[in-house]
């Protein structure tokens, strides 16, 4: 495979990576500048919290509905909105444990 192929193949991944997380922009270069974009770090960190949560209250959404015995939902989806759900609440608590540990490692510092 060439290196065309290979950058072919990565950003189509990254586009649906794009499409599957749904409201998360993306922080890669434009090709068409050739510089990256201004990304406010607080932004993208409440984006990523909020999209966690839509994803914790549509799980919980799906839950109900397949408690009470709704025609439209089924054991299959609502487990899948758990499973998401939960994987993305670790990521963002993986992401929390690390910045924690930067800021103390940070701080224990000798000036």
């Amino acid at each position: 495979m060439s290196q065309f192929d290979v950058n072919s193949v990565l950003s189509q991944m990254r586009a649906l990576g794009a499409q599957a997380s749904g409201a998360l922009p993306t922080a890669a270069p434009s090709s068409a500048s050739g510089a990256a974009p201004n990304v406010d770090f607080s932004t993208l960190f409440k984006q990523s919290i909020n999209a966690v949560a839509s994803q914790q209250n549509e799980a919980q959404a799906q839950s109900e509905a397949f408690d009470r015995g709704d025609p439209g939902a089924d054991i299959v989806k609502t487990s899948i909105a758990g499973q998401k759900a939960d994987l993305a609440f670790r990521g963002l608590v993986e992401i929390r444990n690390k910045l924690t540990d930067a800021y103390t490692t940070i701080m224990n510092m000798p000036v």
